[in-house]
C-alpha cells in the first residue's frame, strides 16, 4: 500500500518504509531525544535547587539540595515525569505537526494517516504506546508485503518514503495527511 501525494504538477505514489531505514531513524530521533531529557533535567533540577536553598522545598534534614533530591522519592518522580513529558513532546508534535522527526526528515520518511483523518495526539500517543519502545518495528521484518509495523496498525498510520522534492517542507501543505 502507498499513499498519493496530492501534487499539482504530478501525483505520485511513496513506498513503505523498510526495516532498516525506520532503524536509521530510530538512531538519530535517539540521539536528539537524549539531548531534550538532558535539557529537560537541567531545568528541572536547577529550579528545585532553587526552591530548596531559598526554603521553598523542604530539604527533609539534609545539608545539600542535591542529597535532597536524591533521597526523596517525590523530588526523583518529578524530575523522571517531567522529563518523560517532554520526550513524549517532541514526538508527538513532530509527527503531529508535518509527521516527521529529526532522524524521519533525514531518512525522508513521513508518517501519514490511513483512514483519511488528521493525526490527532491521542493517536500519536497511541502510535507512541504501541511502538514499545522501537519494539513494535520489529513487525515490519515480519510483515514483508504491507510493512506495517504494530504501533502504525493500532494508530491507523503508516510510514512512507518520500522523494527529494516531497521531503521538502514547502512540499508539505501538498501531501496528503
Amino acid at each position: 500500500m502507498t499513499a498519493k501525494a496530492n501534487n499539482p504538477s504530478t501525483e505520485q505514489n511513496f513506498p513503505r518504509a523498510s526495516f532498516f531505514r525506520r532503524l536509521a531513524a530510530m538512531v538519530y530521533d535517539v540521539l536528539v531525544a537524549v539531548a531534550v531529557a538532558m535539557v529537560a533535567a537541567m531545568v528541572i533540577i536547577l529550579t528545585m535547587i532553587i526552591l530548596l536553598e531559598n526554603g521553598v522545598l523542604d530539604k527533609n534534614g539534609l545539608e545539600h539540595s542535591s542529597e535532597a533530591i536524591q533521597q526523596t522519592l517525590a523530588y526523583t518522580l518529578i524530575i523522571q515525569g517531567w522529563v518523560l513529558f517532554w520526550v513524549m513532546g517532541f514526538f508527538l508534535w513532530f509527527w503531529r505537526n508535518g509527521g516527521q522527526t529529526i532522524g524521519m526528515r533525514a531518512w525522508r520518511m513521513r508518517l501519514f494517516s490511513l483512514n483519511e483523518q488528521p493525526l490527532t495526539y491521542w493517536r500519536a500517543f497511541l502510535r507512541m504506546l504501541f511502538s514499545l519502545f522501537g519494539l513494535g518495528t520489529i513487525l515490519v521484518l515480519l510483515d514483508f508485503r504491507n510493512k506495517q509495523s504494530l504501533q502504525d496498525r493500532i494508530a491507523k498510520t503508516e510510514m512512507l518514503v518520500l522523494t527529494k522534492e516531497a521531503n521538502d517542507h514547502k512540499a508539505w501543505t501538498n501531501l496528503q495527511e
